[in-house]
């Protein structure tokens, strides 16, 4: 009698926990509202993996940051708190310092070949640098061009940018970056920016076009030139704590599936974009577009920043420059 009882309590379990490795609910968390380009993307990959698991894994996309700000979930999910977070790169450069390199001005000649380097060998394995603080890194998404764009200055040259104060993010990177152009970078809070076009504290502003049309800088500051000295990508990452809970061939699922939402993602962020850029030059708007000689131009003058951000990682910056792109 007492075989028989462990046999049925053994076959209880077994069947318990072949229930719960078949149905899971995880979380992704997502600072941006609801239709956003990054938000559009999550939930396809949510859709993915849903679908290529016969609904046995569900994962909830939550928006609208209403789980915490970036900071704060990147942290709940290195404990396990938050499944996944659509995060910049840029905080990510605290757990890989290789991250740094990849946000480098004028680096990456077209958008094409940026995500050709970060799905090749050399995105990989920055994003494997991730595992040691507990964090898996799925797939890369995109969060457009940052360009210039001023009140009063037609910009085709460095030299159009020199002696204009220009508003900039807290960082040390941007602000040498404008340095290194001959302007004078102006550190101010987002939500201030506008203001400070129209007051005449800054002569110029840096952002991508959705950025620049939606906050109705257009307004104040009408010139834009596609220099684009920046294409920092953005990161879905994942919990490393959940994600050795499963299964080998759910973990392969889960990578596709965020690979594979990229596309759907990149098409979102493509059509923000041509719809910002098109409706700012019917109310009024100037684009200047650039071509390769004026570029290099731009690049050339900050090529000397290059050095003091890729110490430690010039292997990696010279993978990145010399990248052979794909036909």
């Amino acid at each position: 009698m007492k075989k028989v009882l462990v046999l049925v309590l053994a076959s209880l379990l077994i069947f318990s926990f072949a229930v719960s490795a078949q149905e899971m609910t995880l979380r992704l968390a997502d600072n941006q509202p609801e239709g956003y380009p990054t938000v559009v993307g999550a939930k396809e990959f949510a859709r993915l993996v849903e679908e290529r698991t016969d609904g046995r894994i569900e994962i909830e996309v939550y928006p609208g940051g209403v789980l915490g700000d970036e900071s704060s979930t990147i942290e709940q999910v290195q404990f396990g708190a938050i499944d996944f977070v659509r995060t910049s790169i840029t905080p990510m450069a605290n757990f890989e310092p290789a991250m740094n390199v990849l946000s480098l001005p004028y680096l990456y000649p077209s958008e094409e070949y940026m995500f050709q380097v970060l799905f090749s060998e050399v995105g990989e394995g920055v994003l494997d640098g991730l595992k040691e603080a507990g964090i898996v890194g799925l797939t890369w998404y995109d969060s457009g061009a940052r360009s210039f764009y001023t009140a009063d200055t037609k910009v085709t040259s460095p030299e159009d940018l020199e002696g204009l104060r220009i508003r900039v993010q807290e960082s040390q990177l941007m602000m040498d970056m404008v340095e290194a152009l001959g302007a004078s970078p102006t550190p101010i809070a987002w939500g201030e920016v506008y203001s400070a076009l129209q007051t005449g504290v800054v002569d110029a502003g840096e952002n991508n076009y959705p950025g620049w049309y939606y906050n109705s800088h257009h307004e104040v500051a009408p010139y834009f030139v596609e220099d684009a000295h920046n294409r920092i990508p953005e990161l879905i990452i994942m919990s490393k704590i959940t994600w050795d809970k499963l299964s080998a061939e759910d973990q392969e699922i889960i990578k596709q599936a965020a690979v594979d939402s990229t596309e759907v993602q990149r098409e979102a962020w493509d059509k923000r974009t041509e719809e910002a850029k098109k409706l700012a030059v019917e109310e009024g708007a100037t684009i200047t577009t650039l071509n390769a000689e004026q570029k290099q131009a731009f690049q050339d003058k900050v090529k000397g920043l290059y050095p003091k951000y890729s110490e430690g990682y010039e292997d990696l910056l010279d993978s990145i420059l010399n990248f052979e792109m794909e036909e």
